[in-house]
């Protein structure tokens, strides 16, 4: 539901302190040394930006950056020049002559400059070096001199407060060791603030990067979320306002460029959209987590339509009568699709980043799209979940059946995907997204076809078991890992589970005796005037009988 805050975390009336701000937009990065962005370019974005704050803050002079103090004192904005310094001397030495000529060029927009970010954290410099760097440059430009790290840093290299004019604190609380809810951020960095005050007493400490994002795997009990942004970033403002302290959050725009970095989750800390530069918090609009809500609620409820419509064409000229427990798996599957697809199809769009991100996320909403019909067929028509070597296995041991054949597709195609993700939550957890909604829409109905449908014959086969043990063993190190807290994980863990169990229940049809004949089967069902129309039989359904137990 749309959330409507005390106050707009965003408001023109009430501009911003101060905000991070870099340019790069599409494919540009600052990895990359030969991007130059334009003044046309960031003179379009410091437009925006001045609507909302007075201040910005940059992290280096090259690839462009150069011209942002010019082009900011021309909107009205102050800056904190950064300097990006790393491992390098030589091009250290070369930024800092920029930043010190800038500062005196530009003395009437530049308020500040941050010599480093967290380059003690990267382990770019020692401590020492690093004092002596800041010093340098103090003694040369007329503006206070700051370094940017992690708060903990700070803590841990007091020695290096004589070389600043203020501290410059990160509290990121999403990204703690032990990460904070949404509810407790503001007070968390609030608290951190004070202890990090009492750690340098008579040093002004400023917030240099503050916030929350708006998308991205959540950790523990940190949610990111576009209602959970807003409230943090309108919360912390109003401690800092109440305990006295300057906030520069972080940032001004989505950066997708640091996905590369951080995963799904980097790209979308900004209070700008990416794409269309626009705020994504407009003051009087409520906010909510699923701004295009309508289209995906409908979506939803076409497909679990879909899904009891191929269901009962799939019954309808079968001699037989399915069970209660068919429909009612039918049933599940298809509210469990209905209720999920537009979450999927929301996560689709925010997580898949890249050719290669967005053909792998796509492919799993398609396919798990397509399950919950595709095992309605087989569920009303008899057929079990098939085996992966009636697909890839010897020629002569291949399906026939067109329809086995497409639903086989489909199950190869959700457990590659699947399995690429478990494996990713555990051995590279920090950046893996947690695809719980597509999965949860494939997992219970090939669950339910797995087990309602299991053949009373057979051989279990070794790929399955392969497969089953790779979604057990996952699902239970993913809740080690990720806690209790992280619903997210929780339910994914579930999911996995369930596509585990559905690997369990596929047997081999290699060895199995022939099935009963159709008649026979039918005959033995007490069912009337079996087969008295055999050319009317549904379009999605099987050519050949029932060869599994559920059926009777």
């Amino acid at each position: 539901m749309p959330a409507t805050l005390a106050h707009a975390p965003i408001d023109a009336a009430n501009k911003l302190e101060c905000i991070s701000y870099a340019p790069f937009r599409d494919n540009q990065t600052p990895l990359n040394p030969t991007v130059e962005v334009s003044a046309e370019q960031i003179r379009e974005d410091l437009i925006e930006v001045a609507r909302i704050s007075r201040c910005i803050r940059t992290y280096s002079v090259d690839n462009g950056l150069d011209k942002v103090p010019e082009l900011a004192s021309q909107v009205g904005l102050k800056v904190f020049l950064g300097i990006w310094i790393g491992n390098n001397r030589f091009k250290n030495a070369q930024l800092v002559d920029t930043a010190v000529a800038l500062s005196h060029k530009y003395p009437d927009s530049i308020t500040a400059i941050i010599v480093g970010n967290e380059v003690l954290l990267h382990g770019d410099m020692t401590p020492s070096d690093l004092r002596s760097l800041l010093l340098s440059v103090k003694a040369r430009v007329k503006v206070p001199v700051t370094y940017a790290e992690t708060w903990d840093y700070w803590l841990r290299y007091r020695e290096i407060q004589d070389a600043v004019d203020f501290v410059t604190i990160h509290v990121l609380p999403y990204w703690d060791d032990i990460p904070t809810r949404a509810e407790n951020a503001a007070e968390q960095v609030a608290a951190i603030h004070k202890q990090v005050s009492l750690a340098f007493p008579g040093k002004e400490v400023l917030i240099g990067e503050t916030g929350w994002p708006s998308m991205g795997r959540m950790r523990e009990g940190a949610l990111p979320s576009r209602i959970n942004q807003a409230r943090v970033i309108s919360e912390i403002l109003d401690v800092a306002k109440r305990d006295n302290f300057r906030v520069n959050l972080i940032e001004a725009f989505d950066a997708s460029w640091k996905r590369y970095w951080e995963g799904t989750v980097g790209g979308y800390w900004g209070l700008f959209l990416a794409d269309h530069r626009t705020l994504k918090f407009p003051p009087g609009i409520p906010i909510s987590n699923y701004p295009l809500w309508k289209p995906l609620m409908g979506s939803g409820m076409i497909l679990a339509i879909l899904v009891f419509a191929v269901a009962w064409f799939s019954q309808r000229y079968k001699p037989w009568k399915p069970r209660l427990s068919s429909w009612m798996a039918v049933g599940v599957s298809a509210t469990v699709a209905g209720v999920l697809l537009g979450i999927a199809i929301d996560k689709m769009t925010y997580e898949s980043f890249g050719f290669a991100g967005w053909l792998r996320w796509s492919a799993l909403l398609a396919a798990s799209a397509a399950a919950p019909m595709l095992c309605a067929n087989a569920m009303m028509s008899g057929r079990a979940l098939p085996a992966f070597l009636e697909l890839i296995g010897p020629r002569e041991s291949r399906t026939q059946s067109f329809p086995t054949l497409i639903l086989g597709v489909i199950l190869m195609t959700i457990m590659v995907i699947a399995t690429g993700a478990a494996l990713g939550s555990v051995f590279d957890p920090r950046w893996q997204d947690l695809p719980f909604a597509a999965l949860t829409m494939a997992a219970v109905p090939l669950a339910t076809l797995s087990w309602l449908n299991r053949p009373l014959a057979g051989t279990r086969p070794i790929a399955e078991t392969v497969f089953a043990g790779v979604f057990f063993f996952s699902a239970l190190y993913i809740v080690f890992i990720e806690g209790i807290q992280n619903w997210q994980a929780l339910w994914t863990s579930g999911a996995y589970i369930l596509l585990g169990l559905s690997m369990v229940g596929v047997r081999s049809k290699e060895g199995v005796a022939q099935p009963e004949s159709f008649i026979s089967r039918a005959r033995r069902a007490g069912i009337r005037n079996a087969g008295s129309n055999p050319n009317s039989r549904s379009a999605f359904a099987d050519d050949t009988a029932p060869s599994s137990s559920a059926t009777l």
